[in-house]
């Protein structure tokens, strides 16, 4: 019998990811960071959505604004030897889309200050990790 994974990554999405419910993103960071923050408006979503990247989507990925750092959060039910190949793709199109936003001239002589990434990967699939 062969599992729906699509429902669990649904509900990741949904609990961690939802714009509605900063709070429950935040704290979660927070746990798996050691930090403190308390302000859920200091998050900024930025995931990757399908519709303008072609076929290319993420979980969950956020700004911290206060920690100017990228999070960028995969939940995997199964076993993907490649998702760090995936994690470097993710970010790149999602650099591309923040410099886009924030105006940063990427050719210019002067070193642009851009958050650092972080990317995890909640794995709750049954084969040993």
């Amino acid at each position: 019998m062969e599992t729906n994974t699509k429902h669990k990554d649904r509900l990741f999405k949904f609990v961690f990811g939802n714009p509605d419910h900063k709070e429950w993103t935040l704290s979660l960071y927070n746990a798996l960071n050691g930090s403190h923050y308390t302000n859920p408006e200091d998050i900024e979503f930025n995931t990757i959505d399908d519709v303008i990247y072609m076929g290319m989507k993420n979980d969950v990925s956020f700004l911290v604004m206060d920690a100017m750092t990228m999070n960028i959060w995969e939940h995997q039910s199964s076993i993907n030897p490649n998702l760090p190949v995936r994690f470097l793709m993710y970010a790149g199109q999602l650099y591309d889309k923040y410099m886009t936003q924030k105006n940063i001239y990427r050719y210019g002589k002067k070193l642009k200050r851009l958050p650092k990434p972080k990317c995890i990967c909640f794995y709750n699939g049954t084969d040993k990790q």
